[in-house]
C-alpha cells in the first residue's frame, strides 16, 4: 500500500498564517464563503444538524435524514484566476475556527494519477481514499470529532474526466471508477473528511461525479462591486483619490472587445505591475495605477475543448 508521502504533498495543519491571510484576501466571495462554511460544517460534523433540529423543532425531523448519505464532495468550477484553488486550500482555516478544531489539508500528488500501468491508478486512488477514511475514523470518537481532513484535487478534469469520452484509456476509466468508489466509502460513514475538486472544465467531469457532489460552487470574474472590494482592500492605505478607484473599476471591467479582469489579474498582475513601475524611485500614485490599467490586458477566457 502506498504511503502518505507517496500519495499527497506535505500535509498542512490549518489554520496557519499563510493560508489564513490568503482566505482573508479573497474579498468579493462573501456569499460563497458563507455557503461553503455551512455545507462544510454539516458534512464534517453531522451532529450539529441533529442539535439544530432538537433546538428548533424539539426532535429530529424527517428532512434531516436526507443529509445522512450525502457524499462529502464539493466541486469548485469556473474560469482561471477566479479564486477556486485559493479558496479550496484556505477555507479550512475558517472551518477550523468555526469548529474550534484543527483541519488537515491534503493535496493529491500528480503522481497519484499513475504512469499508465494497468491497475496502477486504481490502486493509488484507492490507497488515497483508504488513508483518508482511516484518518477520519481516528478523528471521531464517542465524544465527537477532534480534527477534519480536507482533500483538494486541482485540475480534477484530468483525474475524473467523463467515461463517455471515446478517446479515454481503459486505465483512466478504471481511475474514475476508483474515485467514485472512494467517495462512496465516505458517504454515510460520518467521518470528518471533505473532498474538493477544482476544475476549469466542469463539462468534462464524469456525470456520476457531478451527481455525487453535495454542492457545486461556480466561480466567475468579479463584477463592479467585487472589483471595487478587491481594489479597495489592496489599496486602502494608499492616498488615492476616490475617483481613481472608480476609474480602476471601470477600466478593469468587461467591454465589447474583451472580458473583465479576473481576481488574480487584479491582485497578481495589475497592482504588482504598478508597484514595479513606481519602484524604487517613486511612490505608487493614481497616475501610475491608471496608466497600467489602461495598458494591461485581462487574461483570456478559458474555453473548454469541444
Amino acid at each position: 500500500m502506498a504511503t502518505q508521502d507517496d500519495l499527497f504533498q506535505p500535509v498542512i495543519e490549518l489554520p496557519e498564517p499563510i493560508r489564513a491571510e490568503r482566505y482573508r484576501r479573497l474579498v468579493g466571495l462573501t456569499d460563497t464563503k458563507v455557503r461553503l462554511r455551512k455545507e462544510a460544517t454539516l458534512l464534517a460534523d453531522p451532529d450539529r444538524l441533529r442539535r439544530w433540529a432538537n433546538k428548533h423543532h424539539g426532535a429530529e425531523i424527517a428532512a434531516t435524514a436526507l443529509f445522512a448519505d450525502r457524499a462529502p464532495l464539493f466541486v469548485f468550477a469556473g474560469d482561471v484566476g477566479c479564486g477556486k484553488s485559493a479558496l479550496a486550500e484556505s477555507f479550512g482555516c475558517d472551518l477550523a475556527d468555526e469548529l474550534d478544531l484543527p483541519a488537515f489539508l491534503y493535496r493529491l500528488k500528480l503522481a497519484t494519477r499513475g504512469s499508465g500501468l494497468v491497475g496502477e491508478m486504481t490502486s493509488l486512488i484507492g490507497d488515497a481514499f483508504g488513508h483518508l477514511l482511516v484518518q477520519g475514523k481516528k478523528s471521531k470518537n464517542s465524544r465527537g470529532i477532534n480534527a477534519v481532513s480536507i482533500l483538494v484535487v486541482d485540475e480534477a478534469d484530468a483525474l475524473v474526466q467523463s467515461r463517455a469520452a471515446q478517446q479515454m484509456h481503459h486505465e483512466d476509466r478504471a481511475g474514475v471508477d476508483a474515485f467514485l468508489a472512494g467517495v462512496d466509502s465516505l458517504a454515510g460513514a460520518g467521518v470528518p473528511v471533505l473532498v474538493v475538486l477544482c476544475t476549469n472544465r466542469v463539462g468534462a467531469l464524469d456525470p456520476a461525479v457531478m451527481r455525487r457532489a453535495a454542492a457545486t460552487f461556480t466561480f466567475s470574474r468579479p463584477d463592479d462591486e467585487q472589483r471595487r472590494a478587491v481594489l479597495g482592500n489592496a489599496l486602502h492605505d494608499i492616498d488615492l483619490a476616490p475617483a481613481t478607484i472608480r476609474q480602476l473599476v471601470a477600466l478593469t471591467g468587461p467591454t465589447d472587445n474583451r472580458p473583465g479582469y479576473t481576481y488574480s489579474d487584479l491582485t497578481q498582475r495589475l497592482i504588482p505591475a504598478a508597484i514595479m513601475r513606481a519602484f524604487p524611485d517613486d511612490p505608487l500614485t493614481d497616475e501610475i495605477l491608471l496608466a497600467v490599467a489602461r495598458q494591461l490586458a485581462p487574461s483570456p477566457i478559458f474555453q473548454e475543448a469541444t
